[in-house]
């Protein structure tokens, strides 16, 4: 057996347990199949198993069933996965967003952990910037929902999200070409290819251009807003010197010029009187003391070995880094009421080493994993008019925070067949886990510091913190799966997982309390109001996955023990007593637990052929998650236990999605249309709910009508997103008084929100050889 590995057969006529409904390679091939599918392979286990096998909810979109809905980038995954929220967070164009069953983390900070590990190519990606990755040269996304602490380790709590890019083909020559233009002048061009030099090496790489106008303007500036500039490309070589040995590098570079992405203002200038724009799109924003950037880059080399027929030895080593610079004007007024300009730095050098193991009735993984990394941010908070009242002029809280993560790990994952209808999976991951933290936090009059290049001058220290902590944990699993028939597997899942502790970016030494109330703040209790402490999930799942004939479902019940919660906030302070809030400091606590339990239900049906003309096809894919969460325990910075007053942040109760298709042949090809309707029940963008900036229930409708030719050489198709251009928001910020909308930071009062993406129609033509 070589070690090329083929592209896994999940391409084309399966999504089954995805719902987004993709057209087969013909609709003739498609009808004569009768009751055989093509076996849809997954790694989620870390090895390559079917996807009907596998004890736990998973969910698997090919790259080419997401092209042909219309797929943008990761984001539109969570359109046709239960329980999955994956948006653009507040204030950027390519930081990630991402919670699922009620699980992860929105504030993008060095110093907080995600709660949902995302992954390209097996290599985790440390801190959320450069995470919103376009779909292009890309073989499947798999999304892992519940902890997967044993087998993806620390930080992924709430599941794993898996980007995996294609290999190259080991025998000819390939080059794939796409053109998408449509709606804002969006305006892509997309070239990859590949070619053996060699019987035994091969290169290849894609390139992407993708442009887009704003959606709306800055009427400010002048200036787009919501537009996309990025230009991305991958290479890659693989070397198989002979049928046991298998080399494989990879690198990649991502360079967004988009111009900054500000929000919409939901309510008037308190100070201004200034009034809310129509256009959701639109903004007034002022900031603009730096360009917005982002570079992100990283290269990986995986190496595999198969020592014999039962073992295979596999290494990942690789090194990442990104570069944000961003003006988020908070208030999004010309005025300097509340600007951040920020900028993120991030580093990273990870390896892994991988054992697994196929027996007759043996089989699985055993390893250890290294990560070193480095978070570095620093920011401003202008409060001008602040301190024009208060007789500070450019008044400026700045934050400088710098986070070293070093951890490992050491893991192994089993499956017993303990006879021919029952297995048994054990496997354990034991971490530790440290961070140092630096965080200093100044106080600028005059405007921006140097860093922005300001010309303001420091006044005072609020914050000099430099400390180190350590952490050390063991994530069990435990699964046991009853598969009476090839139909039929049954299973139950026990999993844990943890979300790594560490010190408040934003929080304040000088802000610290007096906690033994002796009348000194000690360094004890600095440390203490500065560190927080890991989080945990309890996670138990049954399962039932059928698959026969025309029709197939995954249906899971889920029940998690979340515990000692990390919950980020901000309080106003007054450090000179005067009753006015002239700076603010982060507190964040493990505010305490809540209980998550829901249901999944991912399905697929064939309704049939020869319907409205000989060969056709027709197909129905479904999904559906519930969600029932809440706190049992949920204490305040203030001491003061509100769990009958939050929510779970950013996860609707309901999520639910159908999908259409109906393939027919025509002039030497097929045509597929797809119809797809995705539902989001009402969801809360923080744990205290904010009607005014929370999100009601909406639906979104998305098609497409795509012709592939009979050889697999052209494709045209067009493209229509959120058809019924819903408005609907998936981030913003908020620094009101929820009830009287009085300002608590800034005098303008600050509550603007960000907008998911209106409607769309793209054009596309694609040629493959």
């Amino acid at each position: 057996m070589t070690r090329t590995m083929t592209k896994t057969a999940l391409l084309l006529s399966t999504v089954a347990a995805t719902a987004l409904i993709s057209a087969p390679a013909t609709a003739q091939d498609e009808e004569s199949a009768g009751e055989t599918r093509d076996v849809i392979t997954v790694t989620a286990r870390r090895r390559e198993e079917t996807l009907q096998d596998v004890p736990l909810s998973v969910t698997a979109l090919s790259g080419e069933d997401l092209l042909r809905a219309g797929a943008v980038d990761i984001t539109a995954v969570a359109e046709t996965t239960p329980n999955v929220t994956l948006e653009v967070s507040r204030g950027t164009n390519s930081t990630l967003t991402a919670f699922i069953r009620g699980v992860g983390q929105q504030d993008p900070v060095a110093g907080f952990e995600a709660g949902v590990g995302i992954y390209v190519d097996d290599v985790y990606l440390n801190r959320p910037q450069s995470a919103v990755v376009d779909i292009f040269d890309v073989e499947r996304i798999e999304v892992l929902r519940g902890p997967q602490g044993t087998l993806y380790g620390r930080n992924t709590i709430g599941g794993a999200v898996k980007y995996v890019t294609r290999r190259l083909d080991a025998d000819q020559p390939t080059l794939n070409a796409r053109i998408n233009v449509g709606s804002y002048n969006q305006f892509d061009q997309i070239v990859s290819g590949s070619v053996p030099l060699t019987d035994t090496f091969r290169i290849g790489g894609a390139i992407a251009n993708l442009t887009r106008d704003g959606f709306g303007e800055n009427l400010l500036a002048g200036m787009d807003n919501y537009n996309k500039d990025v230009l991305a490309g991958r290479f890659s070589a693989e070397w198989e010197p002979n049928a046991d040995w298998f080399f494989r590098f990879s690198y990649d570079r991502t360079e967004d010029d988009s111009n900054p992405r500000q929000g919409h203002r939901l309510i008037p200038g308190a100070l201004s009187g200034a009034p809310v724009l129509d256009n959701v799109f639109d903004t007034r924003a002022g900031l603009d003391v730096v360009e917005q950037s982002v570079e992100a880059e990283g290269m990986s080399l995986t190496a595999e070995w198969q020592i014999n027929e039962n073992w295979t030895a596999r290494n990942i080593l690789a090194q990442r880094e990104d570069e944000s610079t961003t003006p988020i004007d908070f208030d999004s007024l010309p005025s300097g009421d509340l600007d951040v300009p920020a900028i993120y730095e991030n580093e990273q050098f990870s390896e892994e080493f991988q054992l697994l193991y196929e027996g007759d009735r043996l089989s699985g993984i055993m390893g250890a994993y290294y990560l070193d990394a480095t978070a570095h941010t620093v920011f401003d908070v202008l409060l001008e008019n602040l301190g024009a009242a208060i007789s500070l002029p450019g008044l400026n809280a700045q934050t400088f925070g710098n986070v070293d993560t070093e951890t490992w790990s050491v893991f192994a994952n089993f499956t017993y067949e303990l006879n021919d209808v029952l297995s048994l999976t054990l496997g354990g991951r034991y971490t530790e886990d440290e961070r140092t933290s630096r965080v200093l936090r100044r106080t600028y009059i005059g405007g921006f510091s140097e860093f922005f290049g300001g010309s303001g001058v420091a006044i005072a220290t609020t914050s000099d913190f430099l400390g180190t902590n350590s952490w050390d944990d063991f994530s069990p699993t435990l699964s046991l799966a009853w598969q009476p028939n090839a139909a039929n597997n049954f299973y139950f899942t026990y999993s844990q997982g943890f979300k790594g502790g560490s010190f408040d970016p934003r929080a304040q030494t000088t802000a610290a309390p007096d906690f033994d109330g002796n009348g000194t703040v000690e360094s004890d209790e600095i440390f203490d109001f500065m560190a927080f402490d890991p989080e945990e999930v309890d996670s138990f799942e049954i399962g039932w996955k059928y698959e026969t004939g025309r029709y197939r479902h995954s249906l899971a019940l889920f029940h998690m023990d979340y515990s000692d919660i990390q919950v980020p906030g901000s309080v106003g302070v007054d450090t000179d007593g005067d009753g006015v809030n002239d700076t603010f400091t982060g507190v964040t606590t493990n505010a305490g637990a809540a209980t998550i339990r829901g249901l999944e239900y991912e399905g697929h049906a064939d309704l049939g052929g020869d319907i409205f003309a000989q060969g056709d096809v027709l197909n129905l894919g479904w999904t559906l998650g519930l969600l029932d969460g809440g706190y049992d325990e949920f204490i305040n910075a203030f001491g003061v236990d509100i769990s009958d007053q939050v929510e779970i942040q950013n996860t609707p109760d309901t999520t639910a999605s159908a999908t259409l298709a109906y393939i027919a042949p025509v002039a030497s090809g097929d045509l597929t249309i797809l119809n797809t309707i995705s539902h989001r029940g009402d969801s809360t963008q923080f744990e205290n709910p904010f009607p005014a900036l929370d999100q009601e229930a909406y639906t979104l409708w998305n098609a497409s009508v795509v012709w592939d030719s009979s050889d697999g050489r052209w494709q045209f198709g067009v493209h229509g997103r959120n058809l019924t251009d819903e408005e609907y928001i998936v981030a913003g910020y908020d620094f009101v008084n929820n009830t009287t909308f009085a300002p608590e930071l800034g005098l303008e009062g600050t509550l603007t929100a960000f907008y998911g993406n209106p409607r769309t129609v793209t054009a596309t033509a694609a040629f493959r050889y």
